[in-house]
């Protein structure tokens, strides 16, 4: 169906819903005022948390659900009751109860606002859709609403990877392998270590956010990677330090050992064994860009780099390298500002 550009603005009015004459508007609304509505996406069966709400002609749906099945990403201001959905160049900001919207900065009309109705967000599915750069269609004698989406496959998958029924490798179970090469699209970021995902078969489930796996990063997802590693490095505070300790062990550390232990753990980066070649991992920072998990590099025993460790964030270093100290956590300054060579980002 070929639509206006005007028309992308409309909601599932009325005239949508009922084609029929005027005589028998008001037996066709008594007689499928009972009949719920049925949606489907892309051909498959959308079941959103509650059931949808037909207001004056308007269906209104969860948000979290509709926008995460259109292939948005999601953010919410509880305070504002401001909902932002971003799918590729496209941004769409709605406050709850208020009658006009923004896309891309300009004003869109919302004929029946959005509402929060027994602890849930609902908002209008058609006006949604459509923003979204979705088609939707509408059939009154089924009370069927059938969208096509517009969903862009950008993650590619770099190694083989099993697509979950829950984000827990222990739980649930495996739907499908997918091969290096295919495209997902990410939904959302549940954590640190887990996305859920849309296949190209239109099934959802949820892979590892592991770098290895998947090309997708994201400033929100690296932010809690990097908490995640500092997290688990810290489990190893007062570890003794031992130089030469294996790396097969956690009961001693020695530097690069305990930076190739934290990193294999946490996000299943493998790194080299020793320090001078950890440092031609990744890709080179400088000492102004440092984030949580970035490597930091330093001069020691007669050795251009001879010590590493793991940027902690607020100008703090977890690393190790003391008999008295073991696994510890310093500011980064003094000494370690003056034998400090290089960083490193391998996530």
């Amino acid at each position: 169906m070929t639509k206006s550009k005007p028309a992308l603005l409309f909601l599932l009015t009325a005239s949508l819903l009922y084609s029929v004459p005027t005589h028998a508007e008001t037996a066709t609304q008594a007689q499928g005022a009972s009949k719920p509505v049925t949606i489907y996406l892309d051909g498959h069966h959308f079941q959103p948390e509650v059931a949808p709400l037909n207001v004056e002609g308007t269906v209104l749906v969860p948000m979290r659900g509709v926008f995460e099945e259109e292939g948005a990403k999601l953010t919410w201001n509880n305070t504002s009751k401001t909902v932002t959905a971003t799918k590729g160049n496209t941004t769409l900001t709605y406050r709850i109860g208020e009658h006009t919207a923004s896309l891309n900065g300009q004003a869109l009309t919302v004929d029946v606002p959005g509402q929060i109705t027994n602890g849930y967000t609902l908002i209008p599915l058609r006006f949604v859709s459509e923003a979204l750069g979705s088609n939707v269609k509408w059939d009154p004698a089924t009370k069927t609403v059938r969208i096509t989406s517009t969903v862009n496959y950008e993650t590619s998958i770099l190694w083989g990877v099993n697509l979950r029924s829950l984000p827990d490798a222990g739980k649930g179970s495996s739907l499908k392998m997918l091969a290096a090469g295919e495209k997902v699209h990410v939904t959302r970021e549940v954590n640190a270590t887990w996305l859920e995902v849309r296949t190209q078969d239109n099934q959802t489930g949820y892979i590892s956010a592991k770098p290895k796996y998947t090309n997708y990063s994201s400033p929100s997802l690296v932010d809690q990677q990097g908490d995640a590693l500092i997290a688990y490095g810290k489990k190893y505070l007062g570890t003794p330090y031992v130089f030469g300790a294996s790396p097969d062990q956690t009961d001693t550390f020695d530097c690069s050992s305990f930076v190739k232990r934290v990193f294999q753990d946490t996000l299943s980066v493998d790194l080299p064994r020793v320090s001078y070649d950890q440092a031609k991992a990744g890709k080179e920072v400088s000492i102004n860009e440092l984030r949580k998990g970035d490597l930091l590099f330093f001069s020691a025993r007669n050795l251009d780099i001879g010590h590493v460790a793991i940027y902690a964030g607020n100008n703090q270093i977890l690393h190790t390298y003391s008999k008295e100290l073991g696994v510890h956590v310093e500011t980064f300054d003094g000494q370690w500002k003056k034998r400090f060579v290089t960083a490193r980002r391998v996530f």
